[in-house]
């Protein structure tokens, strides 16, 4: 593989993630010794910076005047004057592989990707029982975060090489040839620093979850293609920095992914689709209402119901913003969505695999 002598820069996000960065810093610094690594923090108050400072003073540190979230967080920095040719945007809950920076580069080179995204598969973190020493166990099962690369489906539900719904695949070979894709995983992905600029970064009103999804069908409106890169490989905690069964990643997840819809969706397709899919969350207010009131009866903790509260409330959330998103339209149509729906084949047609999605 050639060697490409462009400018990389590895930006991770952390707000009061000291335990992750303890976790992950030291296994990123090891493997990524020719490029800078850079901290973004949003005014962690769990001594993150400090830990930083003294157990790795190469690491350059940028602190922001708040908890920006994702999208801002970021954008507060890589919208800045730097001499960066490469953005990498990572997670501070992921632990790389050896060489894992070149095969992306190369891809940018070899196949004209804008943003290119490694192989993320699921690492776990279990404890020994004696002493309670932390164990990493790197699966041989893709991440729910990315896969092999991401996509989308006819009713904006995201899903990827490697996982659909919440079904996880175990990696054989099965999808290791580079190949375009519709988005790349937030986890961590390479960008070229002109088409961030161009596309004038993520969208803050997102604050955190779908914005790059966001950013990727943007990028495609410019005809700025995104690709997955196998042959880097890297580790993702699942769940590390927020929770699968938190109720505010349900509330981001639901308010967000309409938002897409309304800001991105063809005019076409976009009122039957928008309406199916507000169905289809009440279907799942209804779930978790009859699943909690069971529970309660049981155990009586009133934790369960909060779920469908935040899902509520993100639909209020939706309301208020859905006149500046009106105005933010700039929809494409694009032959690049599954044509069905996504839920409906895992459920009844039983479609378990990316690889029998006909489609692809």
């Amino acid at each position: 593989m050639e060697k490409i002598k462009e400018k990389v820069g590895i930006f991770i996000l952390n707000y009061n993630g000291l335990v992750w960065l303890k976790r992950t810093i030291p296994n990123i610094v090891k493997h990524s010794t020719q490029h800078d690594i850079i901290l973004i923090d949003n005014q962690s108050t769990d001594q993150s910076v400090d830990y930083i400072k003294v157990n790795f003073p190469k690491i350059q540190i940028k602190i922001n005047k708040k908890n920006y979230g994702f999208s801002k967080g970021y954008n507060q920095v890589l919208l800045e004057k730097n001499n960066y040719d490469y953005f990498i945007i990572m997670n501070n809950d992921v632990h790389v592989t050896h060489n894992w920076i070149s095969p992306l580069l190369f891809t940018i080179k070899q196949k004209g990707a804008k943003i290119v995204q490694p192989k993320v598969k699921n690492i776990k973190l279990e404890y020994t029982k004696q002493n309670g020493t932390e164990n990493y166990i790197k699966t041989n099962f893709f991440d729910y975060a990315g896969g092999s690369g991401g996509y989308l489906d006819i009713m904006g539900i995201p899903f990827c090489r490697g996982r659909i719904i919440n079904k996880l695949e175990k990696d054989m070979g099965q999808y290791d040839d580079t190949k375009k894709i519709f988005w790349a995983s937030g986890c961590c992905f390479m960008i070229c620093k002109k088409t961030f600029l161009e596309l004038n970064g993520f969208d803050e009103d997102f604050f955190m979850h779908h914005e790059e999804i966001d950013l990727c069908w943007r990028a495609q409106k410019n005809n700025q293609p995104i690709f997955c890169c196998p042959d880097s490989t890297i580790f993702h905690f699942g769940g590390g920095t927020i929770k699968y069964n938190s109720p505010l990643k349900h509330y981001f997840n639901h308010r967000n992914s309409l938002l897409l819809l309304i800001k991105n969706m063809h005019f076409k397709w976009l009122f039957p689709i928008l309406l199916t899919r507000i169905i289809f969350d009440y279907l799942i207010i209804f779930f978790f209402l009859i699943k909690g009131s069971i529970f309660l009866i049981k155990k009586f903790d009133f934790s369960i119901i909060k779920i469908p509260l935040f899902i509520i409330i993100a639909h209020f959330s939706f309301l208020m913003l859905l006149p500046k998103f009106i105005y933010k339209r700039m929809p494409i149509k694009t032959g690049f969505l599954y044509p069905k729906s996504i839920i409906i084949e895992f459920f009844l047609n039983k479609k378990t695999k990316f690889s029998q999605l006909k489609k692809f």
